[in-house]
């Protein structure tokens, strides 16, 4: 009776274990990967470093969202040979900064152009990915002037394979804010057949001891991506130190209350209890009389 009653069991196990095995299956089968979409620019530092901005984002219902913590692989394409240069993940926001500290670790193609490229391998979730970005190399030089005792900053565009300069391109002229860079000279500033410009520079312009940092900006450029050039420029009005925090103020930290605050309670503080004790006194005086 118990082996007749064995047999059935097992066969009853067996059948939900293939059934839920089969479901799973089925359901990753049916499962619906989404598209990964990358966005990536290419800004070049003078005199520091290179790096991608990337970003990954998808569509789902009818909504981008943001794709974070996949693995993406840099590969530097060289005419027909490819060339892992490195990986990088992205954050919560989708976002991540693939830097190239040497520019020199990458190779352009035949025709002087880099070419640079992002791939995504997949997921459960997500399909397989990639994004190509190719540019040229561009250089900024930079240097102060003084003319009719204005100050200047000029700057020269250079295509740095041909040494050849870039005249009517738009360049950006600012100096680095905490918040928001301040953007000096005019709306447009475009590089004449020399390739260069000339923004003056106001006097009034305030810095910690007068020291002013200046960015000449080549900014989204169909050929050279973003290229960017720091100046460091000694001629700005010196911010004058007006901060109290080292005063006896009410706004100042605990250890440095001002004195009335200290002096005039406590004076009150010790009246009143010198009241108290005086009728206290009295009142023992006459219960002893």
């Amino acid at each position: 009776m118990k082996n007749r009653l064995k047999h059935p069991l097992v066969f009853f196990v067996f059948i939900g274990i293939f059934l839920a095995t089969g479901q799973r299956a089925f359901y990753a089968q049916n499962t619906k990967k989404h598209t990964v979409r990358l966005k990536m620019d290419y800004t070049k530092i003078m005199d520091s470093v290179s790096y991608l901005y990337i970003k990954a984002f998808s569509r789902v219902d009818r909504e981008n969202i943001d794709v974070p913590n996949i693995d993406l692989t840099v590969y530097n394409e060289i005419d027909n040979e490819t060339i892992e240069l490195g990986s990088v993940k992205t954050n919560v926001s989708g976002e991540c900064k693939f830097v190239l500290k040497n520019f020199n670790t990458i190779t352009s193609d035949s025709s002087s152009n880099f070419n640079l490229q992002v791939k995504f391998n997949g997921n459960e979730l997500y399909k397989k990915a990639s994004k190509s970005i190719s540019f040229r190399d561009a250089s900024i030089e930079t240097n102060l002037i003084t003319k009719d005792s204005v100050n200047y900053v000029r700057a020269i565009l250079k295509d740095s394979e041909t040494d050849s300069v870039l005249s009517d391109q738009l360049v950006q002229v600012q100096v680095q804010r905490l918040f928001k860079p301040l953007k000096i000279g005019k709306e447009f500033n475009m590089t004449d057949e020399n390739g260069t410009i000339l923004v003056p520079v106001d006097s009034d312009i305030p810095g910690i001891n007068g020291q002013l940092i200046i960015e000449v900006i080549l900014a989204d450029n169909d050929d050279y991506g973003t290229v960017k050039a720091l100046v460091n420029a000694p001629i700005g009005t010196p911010i004058i130190e007006e901060s109290t925090f080292d005063n006896r103020t009410m706004w100042s930290t605990r250890n440095k209350t001002p004195l009335f605050l200290l002096i005039f309670p406590n004076l009150l503080i010790f009246g009143i209890w010198g009241i108290i004790v005086y009728l206290l006194v009295n009142l023992f005086k006459i219960s002893k009389s």
